[in-house]
């Protein structure tokens, strides 16, 4: 029979706050993080704004001589491995090295290290590229620094799924103390592209909100006047752990894992089909797994980006998954407030509905003024809600027509 697997650790770090209760507390109170961009001059780009990660010191969680080494999204996981660390009164020497290991991913990695090298190649010829260049900049190496930090000597992966990328990395992880691989995971995702490239790409598609001159109102779920999703940057670490080994050291278990799901649209490599077949099709999986019927769900935390197509489509889904229970449901997108982290989004959303279940209470959509038409579940608007939450899942959907979904029960001894 597959062990049971408890959450005792978050680590969260996103536009709105460094640090999980920080960020926590802005989410409860709808604060929002996004603005224009100061990592870049922005004059000419359609969107010139983004959820930047604000006053951030990497020299408070990575040695100096290490800083030039890492990319900001490296840094970034650091900060948030040491959170959800610390959280889980977890402390380098106090676990079996062999039977702890790290999963963190990223959709895009070290952008900006690629584009500061890249120029370096064009101004000053290959002999003055950086011998760091490639260990800075690849995607794996998050999990690599995490696992040397804390000596962490047993499983060491990371995907790369896009928008999907952290809760693959959660989910699979999961998996791995299910089947006894490890005894504790460190895993999630981290983001951090608000570089030139990152965000001209994704303007070229047409993807992101060009309302440059209300930054605060630019990310607005399931809205009729949205028009585009924000880019965000920041990392979302959980602790997971077999619950006899929680008990064994009297860990804090803020929720338990119960269900995971997986999907493929095989569609379209960015829009998802009508009938919102893949998003539907990842929940019921999860539900399975979780060998729970919908109706013992209260919320949601929706992969809810503010675009208009996938807004809609992700509605039907929910629809389609949890028949006349859709409409009892608590569904937001906390992404109204912190942009779109991209492959760090489904690791900070799952630390944020393990939060709610602790807490029991779900947060809200901001900017939701006037919903679309068929988007009339409960979004939650404007404010969070005190509610009673048993069980509680996320949603993660990515390029390439990439599905994810966990879902987390209240823990009652």
């Amino acid at each position: 029979m597959p062990r049971r697997v408890v959450v005792t650790g978050i680590g969260l770090i996103c536009s709105v706050g460094t640090g999980t209760e920080e960020c926590w507390s802005a989410i409860l109170s709808g604060k929002n993080g996004i603005g224009p961009i100061t990592q870049f001059d922005a004059t000419e780009y359609s969107a010139r704004i983004a959820g930047e990660v604000k006053n951030f010191n990497p020299l408070a969680y990575v040695e100096q001589k290490q800083v030039k080494k890492m990319a900001r999204f490296m840094q970034f996981a650091m900060a948030g491995s040491q959170f959800a660390m610390k959280y889980a009164n977890l402390a380098p020497g106090g676990y079996d090295q062999e039977r702890i290991g790290v999963y963190i991913g990223s959709g895009i990695g070290g952008f900006e290290v690629i584009e500061r090298e890249h120029k370096i190649l064009l101004e000053r010829g290959p002999s003055r590229l950086s011998p760091f260049f490639i260990p800075s900049c690849i995607v794996n190496l998050a999990s690599g620094y995490v696992s040397i930090k804390y000596a962490a000597k047993g499983p060491n992966s990371a995907t790369a799924t896009a928008c999907t990328t952290s809760a693959h990395s959660i989910g699979d992880s999961f998996r791995l103390i299910q089947h006894d691989d490890a005894d504790i995971m460190i895993c999630g995702g981290s983001e951090a592209c608000v570089t030139p490239m990152a965000v001209g790409g994704f303007a070229a598609m047409r993807a992101l909100s060009t309302r440059n001159g209300e930054p605060e109102k630019a990310s607005r779920p399931w809205d009729k006047q949205r028009d585009g999703f924000v880019v965000g940057e920041g990392a979302g670490i959980l602790i997971l752990e077999e619950l006899e080994h929680a008990r064994g050291r009297g860990a804090p278990i803020v929720a338990e894992v119960v269900g995971y799901g997986m999907s493929s649209d095989a569609h379209h490599i960015t829009s998802p089909p009508d009938d919102g077949d893949g998003a539907y099709r990842v929940m019921r999986n999860a539900l399975r797994d979780a060998k729970i019927e919908p109706s013992a769900v209260q919320y949601i935390n929706a992969h809810g980006t503010s675009t208009e197509v996938g807004d809609r489509v992700e509605t039907i889904a929910v629809k389609r998954a949890f028949g006349d229970h859709a409409y009892k449901l608590a569904v937001s997108s906390t992404k109204s407030m912190t942009g779109h982290l991209l492959g760090g989004a489904g690791g900070f959303e799952a630390g944020i509905v393990s939060l709610a279940i602790r807490d029991q209470i779900a947060p809200p959509t901001m900017n939701l003024d006037d919903p679309d038409e068929g988007c009339d579940l409960d979004y939650i608007p404007k404010a969070a809600r005190k509610m009673e939450i048993e069980y509680s899942l996320t949603n993660s959907f990515g390029f390439g027509g990439t599905n994810g979904c966990l879902i987390f029960k209240r823990f009652v001894e």
